[in-house]
């Protein structure tokens, strides 16, 4: 019997009532034993629920409980997913996790491959793992939607690129999850003269056959750092194979929407900033549904900020005293033309600002590594170290380890302000948490 050890009770909750505590372990919950995360919402949504648990001291108490439906217990485990992870089998000949180097934290080396994480954290399967068990619970208990990294619809090919002689085959679960009504999305990674072109235009033809269960498909560049020794041979896309691959997307996307209402295939942002193009309007993003895959991110930055500089300008205060501000934004090499755009904006509103924006180029990975949650903190710190940074250090919230304060190599962030001697600001991903750190210190005080 699988058993699962409570870490954290939650106050004022259902939990705290039964005076439940950390250390103290769930059994099962009306009778059937919880093989994870999925089981023990799916049961513990119920208004009437028996609970067994075991205490600290080795006794049991069999609970009898009377909730709301979908009420939660207030309970959280030691393990998060109350199983094992799934890790993956592939070899894919574009893997991230491949080009890492030596010596960085055993967590940034394991590969997942789990369905369970695609519905709790949006992560990308291949489907490689997935068993018939799998699709069953997928579809008993309603979940969705599940993000599927497809790349291409030719078998033969994803045999090749996922290095598995059974990705192939396991394209067809997507059938079974179309035809069970759950809601997919589907990421493609795009390598240059493998899936693109004209394969590229087979997999998005193949996809629309699963509209509108699967609601959008994302196309991202490859990332290729410098770690690639022994790795199959990829090149880095030009300007050239950018502006080629957001003609084909865009004419997709019109066929798509004149054909079922939504724009579908969706370029990443590092498409339009490699092409040297403008990004496409708001509306074409079809209300952002792969924001964490990078399509859209700057869009929706620009937007928020915009709104909320309107919004700013709108509260100045005629004839208050202005005060000098100085401060700093360190970015990836990306984004930096976007942030650099906005900063001028809020300036030219705001005169009595100074805004110095320092694009951080990747050493570490290599410099076809432009995004900024790729960005070690040793790097910022020695393209920093002597710049004019200001009264305030601006970053991205996505250069740090979810929760906490850690770069990707383990720096922290007081040791970063420390050597730098300056405040450090941490920016959430909105372009209004960005103003809200641009305008901290003007007349609102």
């Amino acid at each position: 019997m699988k058993e699962h050890v409570i870490e954290k009770i939650l106050p004022g909750s259902i939990a705290e009532e039964l005076e439940l505590a950390p250390g103290d372990t769930l059994l099962t919950v009306n009778g059937q034993e919880i093989e994870d995360v999925f089981d023990y919402h799916y049961l513990t949504n119920e208004e009437y629920l028996t609970v067994l648990i075991r205490k600290k001291d080795g006794e049991e108490w069999e609970l009898e409980i009377e909730k709301e439906y979908e009420e939660d217990l207030g309970i959280e485990f030691e393990n998060g997913l109350m199983d094992d992870y799934k890790s993956c089998h592939n070899r894919c000949i574009f893997c991230f996790i491949d080009q890492m180097p030596p010596g960085m934290r055993d967590t940034l080396y394991f590969k997942d491959d789990d369905s369970r994480l695609s519905f709790l954290q949006g992560n990308y399967v291949t489907l490689t793992n997935l068993k018939d068990h799998d699709i069953s619970r997928i579809l008993r208990y309603k979940l969705g939607p599940i993000n599927i990294s497809v790349h291409t619809t030719n078998p033969g090919l994803r045999c090749k690129m996922l290095n598995n002689r059974f990705a192939g085959e396991a394209l067809k679960r997507m059938q079974q999850l179309y035809e069970g009504g759950v809601p997919m999305n589907a990421q493609i990674v795009l390598c240059k003269g493998i899936n693109d072109k004209e394969e590229l235009r087979r997999s998005i033809s193949d996809l629309t056959r699963y509209l509108p269960v699967l609601e959008s498909v994302s196309v991202v560049p490859v990332g290729l750092s410098k770690f690639r020794e022994g790795l199959y041979p990829l090149e880095p896309f030009t300007r050239e194979d950018a502006r080629e691959v957001i003609s084909l997307i865009q004419e997709w996307q019109e066929r798509c929407y004149s054909t079922w209402g939504t724009h579908f295939v969706h370029a990443s942002d590092e498409w339009y900033l490699l092409a040297e193009e403008e990004l496409p309007r708001e509306e074409v993003y079809d209300g952002y549904p792969q924001l964490e895959n990078g399509v859209g991110m700057l869009r929706l930055l620009k937007t928020e900020f915009q709104e909320a500089l309107g919004e700013a300008v709108r509260e100045k205060k005629e004839g208050s005293v202005k005060e000098r501000h100085t401060l700093s934004v360190a970015t990836g090499m990306l984004a930096a033309p976007v942030i650099r755009g906005l900063a001028d904006a809020f300036c030219a509103q705001f005169p009595e600002y100074r805004i110095q924006v320092y694009p951080i180029q990747n050493h570490f990975f290599g410099e076809r590594i432009t995004v900024s949650g790729l960005l070690t903190g040793q790097d910022i710190l020695e393209q920093l170290t002597g710049r004019e940074l200001g009264e305030r250090l601006l970053l991205p919230c996505n250069l740090l380890r979810s929760g906490e304060e850690i770069f990707l190599d383990d720096m922290t962030l007081r040791e970063m302000k420390s050597a730098l001697q300056v405040p450090i600001d941490i920016v959430e991903s909105n372009g209004h948490h960005l103003l809200e750190c641009f305008w901290k210190e003007t007349d609102r005080r």
